[in-house]
C-alpha cells in the first residue's frame, strides 16, 4: 500500500507509556528486583533499564514485552502499529508493521493488556485453566481481570441497557460493587451470575435486564466476583 507522508503522523500516547512504566516499577518493587537484575534477565545494560523506567528513552517493543515476561506478567502486551490518517470523512487505517520498517516515524506504541477468557464453571479456581485463551484490551484492570461469555438472555433487553447472549464481558475484581453497576455475583451454594446490582431501603438486589427474570435478594454471604467494565461482541 502506498502511504502519503503528509497524511500520516506519529502518535505516542504518553498515558500508555506511563502505564507500562508504572506496571514495571510496581512489579519490580513487589518482587524486590533491582534494575541490574532485570537488565540481566532481559539481556540489556542496567543503564538501558534505568532510561526506560525513568522515561528518558523509549524501549523497543520486543524489549517491553520481554520485560513483562521476565517479571511474570506475560498477559500484558505491547504492540507497534502504523496509523494512517486519510482525507476528511475517511476512516482511519491501522496496520500492524515491523518495528524495523523505514517508516518508523509513522508508528505508534500501544500498551495493551491481555486477560484470560474464563469458563463460568471454573470461576472458583484461583488461576486460569491450562490452555486458556487471552484477549487483548487497552483497559488497565485494578485486579486480576478476566473475560466471560454471556451464556443466557437474562441481561438482554429490547430497549436501553442490554448485554445479549454471546457477548463477551471483561470483569475487574479490583473494583467495588456498587448499585447501578453490572456485576458477577455468587449466592451461597449457587453458580455465579451476571446481574445489575440495585439497592432499595438498605437491601441489595440482583436485577436482570430481561423483565421476565425475577430480581433476587442478595443473601447473606453473597459474593461479588467483579464488576463488568467492557462489553464486546464476538465475531
Amino acid at each position: 500500500m502506498f502511504i502519503e507522508r503528509q497524511k500520516a503522523v506519529r502518535i505516542v500516547p504518553a498515558m500508555n507509556m506511563d502505564k507500562w512504566i508504572a506496571l514495571v516499577r510496581d512489579r519490580m518493587e513487589e518482587l524486590d528486583i533491582s534494575q541490574e537484575q532485570l537488565a540481566e534477565r532481559v539481556g540489556v545494560s542496567q543503564g538501558s533499564v534505568g532510561h526506560w523506567v525513568n522515561k528518558r528513552r523509549q524501549p523497543k517493543v520486543d524489549s517491553m514485552n520481554r520485560v513483562f515476561v521476565e517479571l511474570g506478567m506475560p498477559h500484558y502486551h505491547v504492540s507497534l502499529q502504523l496509523r494512517v490518517l486519510g482525507q476528511v470523512g475517511e476512516d482511519k487505517g491501522r496496520y500492524v508493521v515491523d518495528e524495523d520498517d523505514d517508516d518508523i516515524d509513522l508508528m505508534q506504541y500501544i500498551v495493551c493488556f491481555r486477560y484470560p477468557l474464563r469458563n463460568w464453571d471454573a470461576l472458583a479456581e484461583a488461576a486460569p485453566e491450562e490452555g486458556t485463551v487471552y484477549e487483548q484490551t487497552e483497559y488497565l484492570a485494578q485486579g486480576k481481570a478476566f473475560w466471560l461469555t454471556v451464556e443466557n438472555d437474562a441481561m438482554s433487553s429490547a430497549s436501553g441497557r442490554s448485554v445479549p447472549q454471546g457477548m463477551r464481558i471483561l470483569v475487574d475484581p479490583g473494583l467495588e460493587a456498587e448499585p447501578g453497576r453490572l456485576v458477577i455475583a455468587r449466592q451461597p451454594g449457587k453458580s455465579a451470575i451476571l446481574r445489575e446490582l440495585a439497592e432499595e431501603g438498605g437491601q441489595r438486589y440482583l436485577k436482570a435486564l430481561n423483565s421476565t427474570y425475577p430480581a433476587l435478594v442478595c443473601e447473606p454471604g453473597c459474593e461479588f466476583l467483579g464488576v463488568v467494565v467492557r462489553v464486546h461482541g464476538v465475531f
